[in-house]
């Protein structure tokens, strides 16, 4: 496999040209589905599998884990912050830096995957509320100097959750040749 393929299991994210409220509602089902299939997966893995890379410089499936929850704690923390404010800059943050951090190696997941279950919950209950005029609201990401929308940032998330979730599966598959 190329490290390109090994990178993005399930390939990069792209936009739709449409969003349409049935593309919603199953983006949504898979943010709701994500902590029972990230926990079904992890559950039974030991300290020595959670080590298991799905690349050759790439995360740990407990760094992956540890990734899921910051990231989506973000990435609920932007919606809020759009729903709230107008066209907000949103604060970036190091994903490899956080992922070495003490916490980011831990091989305790277990808060990790309370993380991810409670802010699923809550994020899946606030993007199941909004109104069309909502889900055009915006925040601006000042690394890509980029305007997101909410609708489409749905869809990024959706695609973040099965990303890793296969690099998680990717990793168990290929054991231990990284």
């Amino acid at each position: 496999m190329i490290l390109e393929q090994l990178k993005y299991p399930i390939g990069e994210f792209e936009k739709p040209a449409i969003i349409s409220a049935e593309l919603i509602t199953k983006w949504i089902a898979v943010i709701e589905e994500f902590p029972v299939k990230i926990k079904s997966i992890t559950n039974s893995l030991s300290k020595e599998e959670l080590r298991l890379k799905y690349h050759p410089n790439g995360w740990n499936i407990k760094q992956v884990v540890h990734h899921c929850a910051d990231s989506h704690m973000n990435a609920f923390i932007r919606f809020k912050l759009a729903l709230t404010e107008e066209n907000p800059t949103i604060k970036p943050y190091d994903e490899s830096l956080w992922a070495n951090l003490t916490d980011g190696n831990n091989n305790d997941i277990s808060s990790s995957l309370q993380i991810i279950e409670g802010i699923h919950a809550k994020w899946s209950l606030l993007i199941k509320s909004l109104q069309e005029d909502e889900l055009n609201k915006t925040f601006h990401h000042p690394e890509s100097n980029k305007k997101y929308i909410l609708k489409e940032v749905i869809g990024i998330y959706a695609w973040h959750c099965n990303h890793h979730f296969a690099h998680i599966e990717q990793a168990i598959r290929l054991k231990e040749q990284f």
